[in-house]
């Protein structure tokens, strides 16, 4: 899969996140990476930043957030073109969802593994 087929799927991804969440997301930048940093885990997307749920009066002025989405451990997961849509679909969610201060224990048990 090319790069820009694959960022077609996550802009995909984000036009499918409701209206009403997508107007919440405040101070965040999804990005598409090739590979997470190859000192850590091979991890389908990472969220950077300071969730909503933790920002205060002292939130201000700072640099966007980051969801960085990777395109190596996804594609490297998929064997078929629909598990790669659903994988982004998914891993997309989980990292908004970070966002809005939900952490990874939370979302096993809503079933977005």
């Amino acid at each position: 899969m090319s790069r820009e087929d694959f960022e077609e799927l996550v802009s995909s991804a984000l036009d499918q996140v409701p209206t009403d969440l997508i107007q919440v997301m405040d101070n965040v930048a999804v990005f598409v990476e090739e590979e997470p940093d190859p000192k850590g885990p091979e991890l389908m997307g990472l969220y950077e930043g300071t969730p909503l749920t933790e920002r205060g009066e002292w939130y201000a002025g700072v640099l966007p957030d980051r969801i960085s989405i990777y395109m190596g451990p996804i594609l490297r997961r998929c064997e078929e073109p629909e598990e790669v849509v659903h994988e982004v679909a998914v891993t997309v969610v989980h990292e908004i969802a970070h966002h809005f201060g939900i952490d990874d224990h939370r979302l096993h048990e809503l079933g977005w593994v």
